[in-house]
């Protein structure tokens, strides 16, 4: 159900675990136990150490999704570096602003 609730979602940062549970008691509210909510956190952590799915600060995402995307941005990374690295070579470099020692102070003369 809860892979279900995922897909359904489709959140592009993940789906937190309240959206998942309401989701669940929409689509299957005469099947779930009263303290669903509860099993629900313990089951999303229990996926999230196994590797089933993925943190995302407070959100969830299910691993086959979130390496799809991951293997995109690397892909998207990739290609637009060239173009950073032509951008960045015709830049000229600012000299370096030397700065002279400040001056000494006079020491005072005890009288």
């Amino acid at each position: 159900m809860i892979k279900e609730a995922l897909l359904a979602l489709n959140e592009r940062s993940g789906s937190s675990p309240y959206a998942i549970a309401k989701y669940m008691e929409e689509k299957h509210k005469d099947v779930l136990p009263l303290n669903c909510k509860k099993i629900l956190g313990l089951q999303l952590k229990k996926s999230a150490v196994r590797g089933k799915l993925i943190k995302i600060k407070a959100s969830y995402k299910p691993f086959e999704l979130a390496k799809e995307e991951k293997v995109t941005t690397t892909i998207t990374k990739a290609v637009k570096k060239p173009d950073a690295a032509k951008k960045a070579a015709k830049k000229p470099k600012q000299p370096k602003l030397i700065k002279s020692p400040a001056p000494k102070r006079a020491k005072r003369i005890v009288a």
